[in-house]
């Protein structure tokens, strides 16, 4: 089931396309990536969906309201977490969330999402001496706290530390996992490939591809590296002989192969075959940049 439907989208600000024909549409249940560097449209875009922002042009349905047209039907649906938001320094943690669940007719209980989010013992800690990941915990909880269907993330791990990503990306998946529908913004590609069941690449206000992270990466043909030291002398011939190889370079001792598909198996099969050893073995797998990158000729950073 689609719960939100987004057709040619744009939003232009005086001579400015911010956002130009975005079509895309999120299932239900699902981790919806919008993926793409600073200044692509990103934040624009979810901002027209959540109904903070009037498009120029095109149709947008949250559970089958117009967010425009039927705002108070729509934040009854979806709830935000925006990259800029901020609370007053002196507000405690159980202060925002009792304020927030005041603007809901049945608000989800507070205090059981303090511990989702793992804040119970930040309970009464102001806004203002919060790390930057407690910060970003808070803005997750008030969220949800109207119980939304769907929630939009933009740029939840923007500036933390990686340990406070990672835990940021396991509270996500735990919100998941309660049920809601999540629409995550990003330039992180790591962080769109661990979360995301399917991806929309933008670029210059325009979506440049749409697929799961798996199709995107294999689908462009961005190129994958092994490199090992051999046990024992190999030829360049039987490495290029082995489908998909595109290149082989020596550096020393050490052997790097370049290529697609099935890469990793298909050389130490032809290794193992000659009784070869590749030791230290390590693979470097293409990524979303590498297919953004081949698509834009840009980088996500």
């Amino acid at each position: 089931m689609k719960v939100i439907e987004v057709a040619n989208l744009r939003k232009r600000y005086g001579d400015h396309v911010a956002v130009d024909d975005v079509s895309f549409a999120v299932a239900e249940g699902e981790i919806f990536g919008v993926l793409g560097p600073n200044g692509a449209g990103k934040t624009t875009t979810v901002e027209c969906v959540a109904g903070l922002r009037t498009p120029s042009g095109g149709t947008i349905r949250v559970g089958g309201h117009d967010p425009v047209g039927d705002r108070a039907a729509v934040r009854r649906i979806l709830g935000v977490q925006l990259q800029s938001a901020a609370l007053p320094d002196k507000i405690k943690v159980w202060e925002a969330l009792d304020l927030f669940a005041s603007f809901y007719p049945d608000p989800a209980d507070w205090r059981a999402l303090l511990d989702t989010v793992g804040l119970s013992a930040k309970r009464n800690t102001p806004f203002a001496k919060l790390s930057g990941g407690q910060r970003q915990r808070l803005s997750v909880a008030l969220a949800l706290v109207g119980r939304p269907r769907v929630a939009v993330l933009d740029e939840l791990t923007t500036g933390l530390d990686p340990q406070a990503r990672r835990d940021t990306w396991d509270l996500v998946e735990r919100v998941r996992a309660d049920g809601v529908t999540i629409v995550l913004v990003t330039h992180f590609m790591e962080e769109a490939e661990r979360l995301c069941d399917r991806v929309a690449l933008i670029s210059s206000g325009r979506v440049v591809a749409l697929d799961t992270p798996d199709a995107l990466i294999g689908g462009a043909g961005a190129a994958q590296r092994v490199r090992f030291r051999p046990s024992a002398p190999v030829e360049e011939a039987l490495l290029l002989a082995v489908p998909g190889v595109t290149g082989v370079v020596r550096n020393g001792e050490q052997v790097t192969v370049t290529g697609s598909g099935d890469l990793a198996p298909a050389v130490t099969l032809a290794l193992a075959e000659r009784r070869i050893v590749p030791a230290g073995l390590h693979i470097e797998r293409a990524t979303l940049e590498d297919v953004f990158l081949s698509l834009t000729g840009r980088s996500l950073t």
